[in-house]
């Protein structure tokens, strides 16, 4: 029995439970399985659509009992894949040699000859991995980043009016909205999303060289281009029909870049919010019994946020080198790319976690406002912006470089600031204007911004 405690990848260990919906995507155990689908479904091709020469039209009953081989495919079956391939040192002749034993069980022995026919191991691993790779995005990466925009657009709506500080530089500058902060990240994380959908995942099923040779050598009057990319689009992939031995994971590259860059927009936002925590503007959801230090008592720390950038780091440092190394293939075909292929779970599970280390802490957060208001307060100066922009509107001379001298690394409040309006030769309606200018009201557009987001998207 598998003893997580054991392993030496934190994700089959540690984080074994977290990323278990993964598993059924990027194991051994699920290329195996997809293996012996796409085998199985070029068999029943060849065998009902071609109507190769010296097969048999395979009965709905024949069929079924060939879908039931893939379906009910189990850890125990693919051990005795496992346990050919001990003898062959090629997984995809196991996946092979395993299904003409299936095949002879259900009295279609005729047909194990056609099993893998025209195909190299490539044919079948390229179409394998790239299902693998659609099914893990649409149905688990997809849903955690939507998970995460929701949560993002959901704290911008519910905070889109309340002022706080902005910091460029580190420094106090004009001020924003939370919610318009948050939003900012909503709408880079969306464009990811999309593009993550539109995405289309290439295949190719052309042999050996990518050339048909195999086939057109052996059945000269069909049409093989036409045939073997009408079969790839039945697989639900996009057919490639100029390649060497390999597809060359241009696809692949495309989603690890975007995934890449989805994972890049929520480690930007959770380095900020992790900043906004330690400045109180943020505080945590306390639980139960959790300990934060173990030796000071009083700590909460942020650490879904670090869990999450740590994550995330891993994540794409893998699919940089994802994308370096499986676009490249010497000549015709080299094999670096198998183990390469087979690490690819590693990238995804770690983004995996990252999103519900993220999730978690967004869920955890408090908004102070208190402090929030209190830096507002205590940082007059930032409305140096908005007092020389009317002064600039007035035609006063020199606008900027008097707040500069009332202003920079000065201390500033309220009545420094009244007190230097009272000197302008400015109408009475104009220095009221300016008076009513607060650090909590100086916000622009912000909260309109955020409106207009939901509006559009």
């Amino acid at each position: 029995m598998f003893e997580p405690l054991l392993a030496v990848s934190p994700l089959d260990g540690r984080y074994n439970a977290k990323i278990e919906p993964l598993q059924s995507h990027f194991s051994e155990f699920a290329l195996t399985k997809m293996r012996l689908f796409i085998e199985i479904r070029w068999l029943i091709y060849i065998c009902n659509e071609l109507k190769l020469p010296n097969t048999t039209k395979l009965t709905e009953l024949q069929i079924k009992q060939l879908h039931e081989l893939h379906s009910y495919f189990d850890v125990k079956a693919a051990n005795k894949v496992k346990d050919i391939e001990k003898t062959t040192n090629h997984d995809v002749k196991a996946v092979e040699y395993y299904l003409k034993e299936q095949l002879t069980d259900l009295g279609l022995s005729t047909l194990k000859e056609f099993i893998h026919f025209g195909c190299t191991s490539e044919d079948i691993n390229n179409t394998a991995y790239g299902l693998l790779i659609k099914n893990a995005v649409e149905k688990e990466i997809l849903p955690e980043l939507e998970a995460v925009l929701k949560n993002i657009e959901k704290l911008a709506k519910t905070h889109k009016n309340l002022a706080m500080m902005g910091r460029t530089h580190g420094q106090p500058a004009s001020p924003t909205t939370l919610g318009k902060e948050f939003i900012n990240f909503a709408y880079r994380l969306k464009l990811q999303i999309a593009k993550l959908k539109a995405v289309k995942i290439n295949g190719k099923f052309n042999g050996a060289t990518g050339n048909h040779n195999a086939h057109a050598i052996t059945y000269p009057k069909i049409n093989w281009i036409t045939v073997t990319q009408k079969f790839v689009m039945e697989l639900g992939l996009e057919p490639n029909l100029w390649t060497t031995q390999i597809e060359p994971h241009d696809s692949f590259a495309e989603i690890f870049s975007t995934v890449k860059h989805a994972n890049t927009i929520i480690l930007d936002l959770a380095t900020d919010i992790w900043s906004y925590i330690s400045l109180n503007y943020f505080m945590q959801t306390l639980k139960e019994g959790e300990i934060g230090s173990s030796t000071m008592p009083h700590k909460v720390n942020p650490i879904d946020f670090e869990n999450a950038e740590g994550n995330l780091e891993i994540a794409n440092s893998l699919f940089d080198f994802f994308e370096r190394k499986l676009m490249q293939s010497r000549l015709q075909r080299d094999l670096s790319d198998s183990t390469v292929l087979r690490n690819m779970g590693v990238a995804f599970g770690h983004s995996y976690l990252a999103y519900k280390s993220f999730t978690k802490g967004l869920s955890k957060l408090k908004i102070n406002e208190p402090v929030i208001n209190a830096d507002l307060n205590n940082n007059w100066a930032i409305l140096a912006e908005a007092l020389q922009s009317i002064m600039r509107r007035e035609g006063i001379d020199q606008p900027y470089e008097k707040l500069k001298e009332l202003t920079r690394g000065k201390e500033v409040n309220e009545k420094t600031l009244q007190a230097f309006t009272k000197t302008l030769k400015l109408d009475a309606k104009v220095k009221t204007e300016m008076a009513k200018i607060t650090p909590q009201n100086y916000t622009g557009l912000a909260a309109k911004l955020v409106d207009q987001y939901f509006k559009t998207n």
